[in-house]
């Protein structure tokens, strides 16, 4: 059986396949599911976003895009910035019908602190200069202005998926704290996210990523950084037990359950709240 990601359908079929489910959110039946650990994520997003009022959200590599569909549902005026082209689509087929949210593929040049809040999940890891990287997109924010990062934890955790997404990083506390330090934020709130369903659930991926190369087919860590956001064919073989009576009591469990150890450092990521000086 191949591994390689699930060819998408036409455009106009793609649009029958969205759905926002009750629990996990938008997805595109066949193309891409909220995997376990997006589910656990997600979570803890919404509710470090529930009091915000609406305003104008920049997401930085939004992958799919079902975050800014929620958060333009929600009221908010969305932007992804996704420079894969294959992501790029997915994420606008996955936002069609938003009318508060556009993809686009490279930054504006009148994005100079105009943006309320700044979202990037799961991309500073694939990135060298995380820093400069990091200064670079608060530009993009207002004074004030509210980010919100997240990043896989703790490189004693590397394992095969890291190799298959072209990662170069896993990170530590003190990381965090030296990129917020030199980007001159101040860190509202840092949660280790995913414990301890996600400690199960990497094993299984593991298992099931052993023979595979990069995302996608990639030949290199820059082609699977392209890929792994919207490249769910691991994930689309277990979503069926995840939809049933069982996963979805066990998915609740879990969401609840991580509240109890995100002032640890047992999770599987990291999330940061801070705010622009």
């Amino acid at each position: 059986m191949s591994t390689t990601t699930m060819p998408l359908a036409p455009s106009e079929a793609r649009e029958n396949l969205f759905r926002k489910d009750r629990q996990y959110g938008p997805m595109l039946e066949g193309s891409w599911v909220p995997a376990p650990r997006y589910v656990l994520r997600r979570e803890r997003i919404l509710a470090a976003l529930a009091a915000r009022a609406p305003g104008r959200v920049l997401e930085v590599g939004c992958g799919a895009g079902a975050l800014l569909r929620e958060l333009a549902d929600l009221g908010h005026e969305c932007t992804g910035l996704e420079a894969a082209p294959a992501a790029a689509s997915v994420a606008r087929t996955m936002n069609n019908g938003a009318n508060r949210t556009q993809i686009v593929s490279d930054p504006s040049s009148d994005w100079n602190e105009g943006f309320d809040i700044l979202l990037a999940f799961e991309v500073l890891e694939h990135i060298e200069q995380d820093a400069q990287a990091l200064r670079e997109w608060l530009a993009w924010l207002k004074p004030g202005g509210l980010i919100i990062l997240s990043m896989p934890a703790h490189m004693r955790s590397w394992s095969k998926r890291d190799e298959w997404a072209g990662h170069v990083r896993r990170y530590e506390r003190e990381d965090i704290l030296r990129l917020a330090a030199e980007a001159k934020v101040q860190i509202e709130l840092i949660e280790c996210y995913g414990y301890p369903l996600a400690t199960f659930t990497n094993w299984l991926a593991n298992k099931r990523f052993r023979n595979k190369e990069k995302a996608g087919g990639a030949a290199d860590p820059l082609a699977a950084t392209a890929a792994s956001g919207t490249d769910r064919s691991v994930d689309l073989a277990y979503f069926g037990m995840q939809q049933n009576w069982l996963g979805r009591f066990a998915m609740t469990l879990a969401c609840w359950t991580q509240r109890l150890f995100l002032k640890t450092d047992l999770g599987d990521g990291y999330i940061i709240v801070a705010s622009k000086s």
